[in-house]
């Protein structure tokens, strides 16, 4: 085998050990927000802080791990807010378009002949001349 056929292309690589770059992606980002909210928030009000982490943690999981029907997420949740948003209701409007007028030429009917019309008869090949020479025996 000359060329290698890539082979499970619907998975994402795993670059960061178990994680691909986009649950990395979105685990990573949470745990910033959460960490720096630890700094500010969380010396004055901890129930406040642990109920946002709770949220966001969770939150961040979801969209990294869930998949519906093979797809992620966040891609179901994009797809469902453009179907709510755009109209479902499908009008063909026919455009009014004038019809264009193109003119024939038309030629004047040639007149019959009593006998009908005439016939083109083809004129004989040189082979059927040949053969009926040689029929005929003429020279």
């Amino acid at each position: 085998m000359r060329y290698q056929i890539p082979q499970f292309i619907e998975r994402e690589t795993k670059m960061f050990g178990p994680l691909s770059f986009r649950q990395f992606f979105y685990v990573g980002i949470v745990g910033v927000i959460v960490f720096l909210l630890y700094f500010t928030l969380a010396k004055a009000n901890f129930l406040l802080f642990l109920l946002i982490a709770i949220f966001l943690t969770l939150g961040a999981l979801v969209f990294a791990f869930v998949q519906i029907e093979g797809k992620p997420l966040f891609t179901v949740l994009g797809h469902f807010l453009f179907f709510s948003i755009s109209s479902r209701l499908y009008l063909w409007n026919r455009k009014e378009i004038a019809p264009k007028l193109i003119k024939l030429e038309r030629k004047p009917k040639e007149e019959e002949t009593e006998e009908g019309p005439v016939l083109k008869i083809s004129g004989k090949g040189r082979l059927e001349k040949l053969s009926t020479k040689i029929e005929l025996k003429i020279k």
